[in-house]
């Protein structure tokens, strides 16, 4: 579906039913939302728009990085949203100029329809403070914000396996912390080509609309490093658990072997003792002593004593 918006040059807004509509009116500046565009609606961008070839590719083609290219008499961007059940990208992209924003999206975009319903909404009085450049901002704007409650929700997560209140066990926990260490590395994925791109608009010599508006592309270009560094902070920090997790297990086990081996140990010369009077020849000295049996226990119980104090003396126990 195709949304048009246009602004004449008495500041007034107009809802245009077609592209072809634009030619009939002395607009200040526009903004076609390609929703979910058709293929009959997708000829649009060059039959009547006369778009770039390559850009028309780039709007087609799915999982597309983050970027910026140059063109005649618009700039072309693709930016990424992120859906928040399984923090795949969103792709949106944006044709711009000074006078016409064309946005495109193959999917639902909540950022694009909160900005389409402000706009629509404005007051002639208001309307003089738009352009295609604000337009643009307000979208980007609100998809970075959107970005900030998917970083915390991981947070989150990351705490509740750091503080195990439920008392989970060691594997469940390990496999909790590698599925958030997946989600952090699609973020950064998503995050930090979006961080690049903004970096090269504030210093991009062809944008003169953000320029005009420099401050307030850098506030969002300040809120993505803080996300990035949230995302790369998250992600030492699930490293860090991880470690520890292992080490602990590591130490428990080895725990354990010592506590064996000791008994081993003990036992090793008790079981040679019991071998020697276990077998069965007729002619072994000290058979027929009537206190053998006892003094063999005495000694077997005084050497697991010995070695027990011995082991202990050695903090080996």
């Amino acid at each position: 579906m195709i949304h048009i918006l246009a602004v004449n040059k008495q500041q007034q807004l107009i809802k245009v039913d077609s592209i072809e509509d634009l030619s009939s009116i002395d607009f200040e500046w526009y903004w076609i939302d390609f929703d979910q565009p058709t293929a009959d609606e997708v000829i649009h961008l060059e039959k009547t728009l006369h778009f770039h070839p390559l850009a028309i590719e780039d709007c087609l083609q799915t999982l597309q990085r983050a970027k910026l290219d140059y063109y005649d008499d618009f700039s072309f961007f693709i930016m990424h949203a992120i859906e928040p059940a399984t923090l795949s990208q969103l792709e949106h992209d944006f044709f711009l100029s000074e006078k016409a924003i064309v946005t495109f999206h193959n999917q639902a975009s909540i950022q694009i329809n909160q900005v389409w319903q402000r706009v629509a909404q404005l007051r002639e009085e208001q309307l003089g403070k738009w352009d295609s450049y604000r337009v643009f901002y307000e979208i980007l704007d609100k998809i970075v914000d959107h970005y900030f409650p998917i970083v915390y929700s991981i947070e989150d997560e990351l705490n509740e396996v750091e503080d195990n209140p439920n008392d989970e066990t060691m594997p469940v926990l390990l496999d909790n912390l590698f599925d958030i260490r997946h989600q952090l590395l699609q973020l950064r994925h998503t995050i930090n080509p979006v961080r690049d791109l903004f970096y090269r608009m504030l210093n991009s010599s062809h944008l003169q609309g953000i320029k005009d508006r420099r401050a307030y592309f850098t506030d969002i270009y300040d809120h993505l490093l803080k996300l990035s560094e949230m995302v790369a902070s998250n992600r030492e920090i699930a490293n860090d658990i991880r470690d520890n997790y292992l080490s602990l297990n590591s130490h428990q086990t080895n725990e354990v072997m010592k506590v064996l081996t000791i008994i081993t140990s003990i036992f090793a010369p008790l079981t040679l003792i019991a071998g020697i009077y276990g077998m069965n020849f007729t002619y072994m000295p000290e058979l027929q002593t009537d206190a053998g049996y006892f003094v063999t226990l005495a000694v077997m119980v005084a050497i697991a004593i010995t070695m027990f104090s011995w082991f202990k003396r050695k903090g080996w126990f």
